[in-house]
This record gives C-alpha cells, sequence and structure tokens, in this order.
C-alpha cells in the first residue's frame, strides 16, 4: 500500500509545511539522509500551548506530540516530493515542556512516535529521545525534530 494511501486509510490530510519561523531552513539533505527541524505543537485553531503537568494532562501533550508528527511528514513531503521515498524514520527527538516533577515525558512523545509507525509500518520505528524542557518556544507544550532516511 501506497503512503498516500494509507495517509486516506487513516483519514490524515497533512498540513502545509510551516515555513520557518526565524534564521535556519526547515530541512537539510545530506547523502540519503533527511534532517528536518524542530516542529511545534500547533493545530486547527493555531499553536497548541500549555506546559504538562500542570495546564494539560499525558493525553494532551501525546496530541501535541502528535501534531508535531504531522508537521515533520508535512515537510519531509516538501523536501522529498513523496513520502515512498522515505526508507525509514531513523530518530525522533522530543521536548516537551513540564511542570515541575513530571516524568511522563516518554508517554508524550508516544503520539508522535506512535504516528510514525502507523503512517510507515515497521519502517516507522525509530531512535528516539524524549526530554523534559522548562519553557519552549512561544510557550507550545512539545517540539520535536527528525531525521529520515531516504530511500
Amino acid at each position: 500500500m501506497s503512503i498516500d494511501a494509507r495517509l486516506s486509510e487513516l483519514n490524515i490530510t497533512l498540513p502545509a509545511a510551516p515555513a520557518p519561523a526565524a534564521n535556519y531552513v526547515p530541512y537539510v539533505q545530506s547523502g540519503n539522509l533527511l534532517f528536518v527541524s524542530g516542529q511545534i505543537s500547533s493545530g486547527a485553531d493555531g499553536l497548541i500551548c500549555g506546559r504538562v503537568g500542570d495546564d494539560l494532562d499525558v493525553a494532551d501533550g501525546a496530541a501535541a506530540a502528535r501534531s508535531c508528527g504531522l508537521a515533520l511528514l508535512a515537510q519531509a513531503q516538501a523536501a522529498l516530493g513523496s513520502l515512498e521515498r522515505v526508507a525509514r524514520v531513523v530518530k525522533l527527538t522530543g521536548f516537551v515542556n513540564s511542570a515541575p516533577g513530571f516524568t511522563d515525558q516518554p508517554e508524550v512523545i508516544n503520539g508522535c512516535s506512535d504516528l510514525m509507525v502507523e503512517v510507515f509500518g515497521a519502517k516507522g520505528r525509530h531512535a528516539r529521545v524524549a526530554v523534559s524542557a522548562p519553557a519552549l518556544p512561544r510557550g507550545v507544550a512539545v517540539e520535536i525534530d527528525a531525521v529520515f532516511e531516504i530511500g
């Protein structure tokens, strides 16, 4: 099954690839690797802001992480022309705007990790980092970057 068919089956419509908010590029290809800059949590109503463990619970955080995953896929599609060119999701690095004492960052970043496996199957399984941050840009709940292998 093609990735486009899989997205359709999952009822997923990718957002437009977000433009950079500062002096950087949204992605860089080096050899057969595509590095996608950190994507911040956002949805139809704008940025998903708040601190997980205070304003947001784990489920809210996971939904915010999933939104980051959708933006990562949109950037990869913009870079490659088609997600069919993704041979593997290599690594995700996830940052969670966390309340003091909050320790469920892995469960939050699962929102993005689960999306990658839903979309790509076994080639969506990846190495990962899930860490706490006392604050993130624009007050968002989650930021995630990615490395994709290109086939």
